[in-house]
């Protein structure tokens, strides 16, 4: 039995126009291996919110960076069309060409999944496409105080060498800090599932200023299917803060455990085992992104985009 089997509760056998309720949670910790500068295009400050300190400390409030979601979703929509171009390029395929944001085809399966709205002349009458992946804000584990660094950079004159006037400060996130994120996914289908772990654990470049920085590696630590959205990033990482030293498989499965309860159909929720999880994403990193695959997932959106044209 193949390992992708276990998910097959919660994907369909074809994307379509109206989504279900299918769901299927990715949880990961986002590792920043690099200064990685996560901040508005407005300030050169972190991004930065007030949370509680944990659960058991609700009263205690302290000040974490956000990684926003536009950042996550901007990096690794642009990662799976880079994917895609070069597979298909290697495939010898011919397809409409797809880049963000002007030039969207509405005909691949990054259109397809991430959503879609038509920007070409003359083709307005298109269907938009929903998007079929979400994302969430994730917050550091660690309070701000203890993860932000600040550079002041200097001018260099060439020719004596001598330092100028102060350019500016970069405000970053040091290295080995870390964001529990999820990464939400409905009405997919098994290779768009495929495609998404591929995206995930293959960008590794993130945040303002990533000519320099912002080098990240993305973990999978825990999968849940279900009928909705068992947990939230922030309830993630206030759990985890009481559990920083045991940043496990385990932990995660257990702390999805708690909130399987809360969830309006607990009878349609399953939390994979870390086991579970380990060969689930080790068969989707060895599926090849060969012809065979890509030409089943472009017929894939090519139906469902004239599906969408019907309604």
């Amino acid at each position: 039995m193949s390992s992708l089997d276990l998910l097959k509760s919660y994907t369909v056998e074809k994307p379509q126009p109206l989504i279900g309720a299918k769901t299927i949670q990715i949880l990961m910790m986002r590792e920043i291996l690099d200064y990685t500068v996560l901040r508005t295009e407005e300030t050169r400050e972190l991004n930065t919110v007030a949370t509680p300190l944990s659960l058991k400390n609700g009263d205690v409030t302290t000040m974490r960076v956000a990684f926003l979601a536009t950042k996550q979703k901007a990096a690794e929509s642009r990662k799976l069309e880079q994917m895609l171009r070069t597979a298909t390029e290697d495939a010898r395929m011919d397809i409409t060409e797809c880049f963000l944001k002007d030039n969207l085809c509405l005909e691949c399966p990054r259109c397809a999944l991430f959503g879609a709205t038509s920007t070409e002349s003359g083709r307005q009458n298109r269907a938009n496409i929903k998007h079929r992946i979400a994302y969430s804000t994730a917050f550091s584990l660690l309070p701000f105080e203890e993860i932000e660094s600040s550079t002041t950079f200097n001018a260099i004159n060439d020719r004596n060498q001598t330092t100028g006037q102060a350019l500016g400060t970069r405000y970053a996130v040091v290295p080995a800090t870390v964001f529990p994120s999820i990464v939400s996914l409905r009405s997919v289908t098994l290779t768009e599932f495929v495609l998404s772990i591929k995206t995930l654990l293959a960008c590794k470049s993130y945040g303002a200023e990533s000519r320099i920085g912002g080098d990240v590696r993305n973990s999978v630590f825990g999968i849940i299917g279900g009928w909705e959205e068992v947990i939230t990033p922030l309830e993630l990482t206030l759990e985890l803060y009481e559990q920083q030293d045991n940043l496990s498989g385990e932990t995660f499965k257990t702390i999805a455990e708690k909130y399987r309860p809360m969830t309006g159909n607990p009878d349609h929720i399953t939390i994979f085992s870390p086991e579970q999880v380990d060969q689930v994403i080790k068969e989707a990193t060895e599926i090849p992104l060969d012809k065979s695959l890509l030409e089943q997932s472009y017929k894939d959106v090519g139906e469902y985009v004239s599906e969408q044209q019907k309604k």
